[in-house]
């Protein structure tokens, strides 16, 4: 017999563990159930103050389509003014914003995913942002408008500057040292499926950055994480420990049901050999850039975790294993993002393939036959 999605949101805040990851078809309801959750926290009413930039009473943050609904086109076609994404202020708008001017963040995580040649410029108020594009000439192109997978994209960068100051700041255990009382109240982050534009690429790397925010957590702020996507799930559920797994389903009589995944039945395909292909690839097609160091780096710790090394970088080289370690740790560093162009040089690139044919010979990757 199915549940309500009420009944399915008690389950979720009944749960113990840190992280929760919740597989589920596209129109299974997860927006829903990220709504009920957010009733259940923070019933209507209690807590809401009417001014849109307090913080201090809310419980709960979550990313879904209703955030995205936060940012709007103002085309004005019959003026042939330029397109800009306006922005409607809330809570947490108005903080990363207005009062925290997080936008260089917000631009440095935005072209992370997207490119470094593809700009925001926000308005003096923060009301609205227009885009600029830089050609091979180097003369930017302005106000453009973005697909609409760059827009969840840049939506998800303003989202993820609110997370990683939520997270650094309770992270301080004793609330007087805190720069901030405004997160206090926070018990729980809700993210509803930040990925349905990304390629595959730079969801895995959208994944790892998420699941570091997260693992970085220190106090007793719980997360529960939704997707349809089994690439995005397989490898957030890799990277955590203390988690719960689920497979959301809708039946026919409009009930839901919320089935356990324990272990191995969450495995839906094999995720490092998934990284050594994508890496391949771009190798093959002379197309590495710097994310692929972040992948790089993965797949040597997940090969390391499998073998038993209690470091990566101890399947490096022997004769270079503390320079290579600092080339992949400072190219797949996210805080020195902003200081790197996507296209690595020649001798970069050499060192991937360098390091991604050391690790297949060294560490007894199978190989087919004539390789």
């Amino acid at each position: 017999m199915g549940k309500k999605l009420e009944e399915i949101a008690q389950q979720l805040k009944g749960a113990k563990k840190k992280v929760q990851l919740i597989y589920a078809f596209n129109g299974t309801g997860k927006t829903r159930l990220s709504r009920a959750f957010k009733q259940l926290i923070a019933p209507k009413g209690e807590g809401d103050d009417p001014s849109p930039s307090n913080l201090a009473d809310k419980k709960i943050l979550y990313y879904s389509a209703f955030t995205e609904d936060l940012f709007y086109w103002d085309n004005d076609l019959g003026r042939d003014a330029e397109p800009k994404l306006m922005i409607q202020p809330n809570a947490f708008t108005k903080w990363v914003l207005e009062e925290q001017g997080q936008d260089q963040s917000i631009t440095t995580t935005f072209q992370r995913y997207t490119s470094d040649k593809l700009t925001p410029h926000f308005s003096a108020d923060f009301s609205s942002v227009n885009f600029s594009f830089e050609r091979g000439n180097k003369a930017p192109e302005p106000h453009i408008k973005i697909s609409k997978g760059e827009e969840s994209n840049f939506i998800w960068s303003v989202f993820n500057a609110l997370l990683e100051q939520v997270i650094a700041e309770l992270n301080i255990p004793e609330a007087d040292n805190r720069s901030t009382e405004a997160f206090n109240n926070l018990t729980h982050v809700f993210v509803d499926d930040p990925v349905s534009s990304l390629d595959e690429n730079h969801l895995i790397e959208l994944a790892v950055n998420l699941a570091s925010s997260i693992k970085s957590s220190q106090s007793d702020l719980k997360f529960i994480i939704t997707t349809h996507s089994p690439l995005f799930y397989n490898v957030l559920f890799n990277e955590f420990s203390n988690k719960g797994c689920y497979m959301l389903e809708r039946l026919e009589d409009g009930s839901f049901t919320l089935t356990e995944k324990p272990g191995d039945s969450n495995k839906s395909f094999s995720y490092h050999l998934h990284l050594l292909q994508t890496i391949e690839e771009a190798i093959a097609g002379s197309k590495v850039e710097r994310f692929h160091f972040t992948l790089l780096r993965n797949l040597y710790e997940k090969t390391a975790s499998f073998l038993g090394y209690q470091k990566w970088s101890e399947l490096l080289p022997d004769d270079k294993q503390l320079y290579y370690s600092r080339i992949i740790n400072f190219t797949s560093h996210s805080t020195l993002s902003n200081m790197a162009v996507a296209q690595p040089t020649p001798a970069e690139g050499a060192t991937v393939k360098l390091l991604l044919d050391h690790l297949k010979i060294t560490h007894a990757f199978w190989q087919p036959q004539g390789a």
